[in-house]
């Protein structure tokens, strides 16, 4: 019978960090995806899993450390008897099974009290009740996926390229932002009970003149003095393509223009809107403005910040 001690190499008094440790890099090695030509190899890798999995049941481990079950997860023999029903002794002291006979001592009892109790087997035997534990699953692996700031706005999907040199096409998720998690399940690494998941934190990277508000995207848009006094259209850049924007005449700096399902993509479904601040930009060392201005402010004695009292 094996010691699940000796199995992993470890000793009898190690940690469960000790333990897993152990196991991870048996479990490498043994793979049967690593070694497809040495049966060998598989049968150890079965082995290294069954000990791992009695050594990292506190409660299995206690029971075999009291000599109650042995390496395999079966109940140890009660008081020298050997396992099953009755039987005859044999030499040693020991029991040969036979099933129970006739009339013989029914040792359910001491089953149940040793065991938590027993179910009665085919042909009069008992089964004891122990189940094999879920197969332990590999790590999840962790990734930070940098995201364009036009492509999480528009949902675009992103070609992401695993540990393993795999790639794969991931759609981003409506009301995507910084901090958003996605899982894909069985990319992480392989375990004797199948694949971990890649749990993916999304960043998404600043853009050099949008920026997000919630749902909507903002954009100070400079336009020219002219185009301010005047009004007429303008062309304007969104996340997805240029549009044409009105400009009303007589627009001051600081006005704001809405252009409605021109933002992010919501949770709740529809998209947020693009908010187009709109700046007007003076140009620098331009005479013929500079004597302009000057003649048509001897002529207007107006104050604009009037209302305001100064």
């Amino acid at each position: 019978m094996a010691d699940p001690y000796k199995t992993l190499g470890v000793a009898r008094d190690a940690n469960e960090a000790d333990i897993k440790k152990a196991y991870r890099k048996l479990a490498k090695e043994l793979h049967p995806d690593r070694n497809k030509d040495n049966p060998k190899a598989s049968e150890k890798f079965s082995q290294v899993t069954n000990a791992y999995d009695l050594l990292n049941d506190k409660d299995k481990r206690a029971r075999f450390d009291r000599g109650e079950i042995d390496g395999d997860g079966n109940p140890a023999a009660p008081f020298g008897f050997g396992g099953g029903g009755g039987g005859r002794p044999q030499p040693g002291g020991g029991f040969r099974s036979e099933g129970y006979e006739s009339g013989g001592p029914d040792m359910s009892d001491i089953f149940e009290g040793l065991f938590g109790g027993a179910q009665r087997g085919g042909g009069g035997g008992f089964a004891s009740g122990f189940g094999r534990r879920p197969q332990p699953k590999g790590e999840n692996v962790a990734y930070r996926l940098q995201v364009p700031f036009v492509d999480a706005a528009t949902l675009e999907p992103q070609r992401v390229t695993l540990s393993d040199g795999k790639t794969l096409d991931l759609k981003l998720p409506a009301g995507v932002e910084s901090g958003t998690q996605m899982k894909l399940a069985g990319k992480g690494e392989q375990g004797p009970g199948g694949a971990g998941d890649a749990i993916l934190t999304i960043d998404v990277q600043p853009h050099r003149f949008f920026t997000r508000d919630g749902d909507d995207v903002r954009i100070d848009l400079p336009i020219s003095l002219a185009e301010a006094v005047l009004g007429g259209s303008i062309k304007a850049p969104t996340v997805e393509k240029p549009v044409m924007l009105t400009i009303p005449k007589g627009t001051t700096s600081g006005k704001t223009l809405r252009l409605k399902g021109k933002g992010f993509h919501k949770k709740t479904g529809g998209r947020g809107d693009q908010l187009v601040t709109l700046m007007i930009d003076i140009p620098a060392d331009n005479k013929a403005l500079a004597d302009f201005v000057e003649g048509w402010a001897k002529s207007n004695t107006g104050n604009p910040r009037g209302a305001m009292g100064v």
